[in-house]
């Protein structure tokens, strides 16, 4: 175990995995999903950094090579938790949730039984993106749950003619209902392409993986 600033950067990434959960049990929303957003945010940019200054640095090593993945998946696994959690279960975001979740687990137990071999499922270009697809797209839903939270503070009392008229330039906006709004439909509608893209990349590259397996499951030599 090497004790490296890359991967002490890798450690802070997978300790910050269950941090996320704990911005909605300290914190009341929308400031939950704000602070939740800003640590999600921080350790995504991590995964970029922490394998930049391994290669550039020199410092790869097997503790790193085997940590990096496990708080990558951590990190995706218990947010899409929280928020398929808040979001009410929704089928746009649960269902593309279920498929990254069980290929995650999939692909896991994969390498855990090709034990040696499993350098035979080495990480893909296809499966780069499909991490950050993922870790954007969460990004994006965090900050429509901050902004959804933030509307429903500000129009409370109002009735839907009064919402209506602010929304549509009628009634003066003293409380920036607008852009409130355009951040809540941006962040919803492009979280939820993301997600989806990154759920069919999950899925190709899962299969990718169960190809490559096949020869060993098989008890080819």
């Amino acid at each position: 175990m090497q004790w490296n600033i890359p991967n002490i950067l890798t450690l802070l990434r997978l300790l910050a995995a269950p941090g996320v959960v704990l911005m909605f049990l300290y914190f009341s929303r929308p400031y939950a999903d704000w602070f939740a957003l800003i640590l999600f945010v921080l350790a995504a940019v991590t995964d970029f950094v922490d394998g930049y200054l391994a290669r550039a640095w020199k410092q790869e090593s097997k503790f790193g090579a085997m940590l990096d993945p496990i708080a990558d998946k951590a990190m995706v696994v218990i947010a899409l938790v929280v928020i398929t959690g808040f979001s009410g279960m929704n089928p746009w975001i649960l269902l593309p949730a279920t498929i990254i979740i069980f290929r995650e687990v999939f692909v896991s137990g994969l390498r855990e039984f090709l034990g040696d071999t499993a350098g035979t499922l080495k990480v893909t270009n296809l499966a780069k993106w499909k991490t950050t697809a993922q870790m954007v797209a969460i990004a994006f839903l965090f900050a429509k749950g901050a902004f959804e939270h933030f509307i429903i503070e500000q129009t409370i009392g109002m009735d839907q003619a009064t919402v209506d008229g602010i929304l549509d330039g009628t009634i003066e906006d003293v409380v920036g209902l607008g852009w409130k709004n355009f951040g809540w439909d941006f962040s919803w509608y492009g979280g939820i392409i993301l997600l989806w893209v990154a759920a069919v990349l999950t899925f190709i590259t899962g299969l990718d993986y169960l190809r490559k397996a096949m020869p060993y499951l098989k008890g080819a030599k």
